[in-house]
């Protein structure tokens, strides 16, 4: 009997540890991570926290942090700052840094991790010699910030290759430029009329092709960093923008021949019939089912 007894209050007393425990869990927390399938080396996380600290830690990889709601304060090299929305949060590899939730009562933010085989891709594209290295962890940097918003957003739908490429590039090539110790070699601009007018004749010729940067930088001898910088000073448009009209005028041929939008989306180069649609809207507030029933007449 005083077996069965102590065997009973020791369970009730485990017991109530668990619920101790579990009570100190939020099942509000969650986590979101994956691997991009077309930049080897990077991977992406999406985190929304109302309880988690991070132990002292580092990556493998150079991480760039992007906060949209609350914050957490982090320690790094000694001192301590907030991770918060007007915060761009950038870590070197092998850097240690721990964090806790501290003020907030949430904290939802987007990383981008790029292990050394996305850190040479880059350094490529960027024509970097050496990889980057940042002497400060916080930067207060606006357009930068929304800038890295959209690229983690556009790997996270992960349907148009050609902007993620894009957006990569200029997302990090602005933080390097702007940011970065010392004096960053970047590729030099260029500045040649002929080489932008070559690059929309083959827009123009290829646009329903699955094209590349590399592919369009090839043809003219350019870095894609430097055929962004090029394009963009030359037709005031990026070059995903410049393709998406061209696709945009294409489906629209279609749809006036009497194809589907799905046939139609395909044939211009679009990734389904949900890209154009978003594409559509966007560029001239209608859907093609829209424009579709008005040339129809009803």
């Amino acid at each position: 009997m005083v077996a069965i007894l102590l065997r009973s209050s020791h369970d009730r007393n485990h017991q109530g540890r668990l619920d101790r425990n579990l009570a100190r869990i939020d099942l509000r927390n969650s986590s979101r991570y994956w691997r991009d399938p077309r930049v080897p080396g990077l991977s992406c996380l999406v985190a929304d926290f109302t309880s988690h600290d991070y132990a002292p830690h580092s990556h493998e990889a150079f991480v760039v942090a992007v906060t949209e709601a609350g914050g957490s304060e982090f320690k790094s090299r000694g001192r301590s700052d907030e991770a918060k929305s007007s915060n761009l949060l950038v870590f070197n590899p092998d850097e240690p840094h721990s964090g806790r939730m501290g003020w907030s009562r949430r904290w939802l933010y987007r990383g981008l991790y790029l292990t050394p085989p996305a850190i040479e891709t880059l350094k490529a594209a960027l024509g970097l010699k050496e990889t980057a290295y940042f002497t400060c962890n916080s930067f207060h940097d606006p357009d930068l910030i929304e800038a890295f918003l959209g690229l983690h957003r556009v790997l996270d739908e992960g349907n148009d290759p050609f902007e993620e490429r894009e957006l990569l590039l200029r997302s990090f090539g602005a933080l390097i430029r702007r940011h970065a110790a010392g004096e960053p070699h970047l590729t030099p601009p260029v500045r040649d009329r002929i080489k932008a007018a070559r690059i929309c004749e083959v827009m123009r010729e290829r646009h329903a092709e699955a094209l590349t940067l590399e592919q369009l930088g090839a043809e003219v001898g350019l870095t894609p960093f430097q055929l962004i910088a090029l394009f963009k000073r030359s037709t005031g448009l990026t070059p995903h923008a410049y393709l998406t009209q061209l696709r945009l005028k294409a489906a629209i041929r279609e749809l006036g021949r009497g194809a589907t939008i799905a046939a139609a989306a395909l044939e211009a180069g679009f990734y389904d019939q949900s890209a154009l649609t978003r594409h559509f809207k966007r560029a001239y507030g209608i859907t093609p089912l829209q424009w579709v029933r008005a040339a129809a007449g009803r």
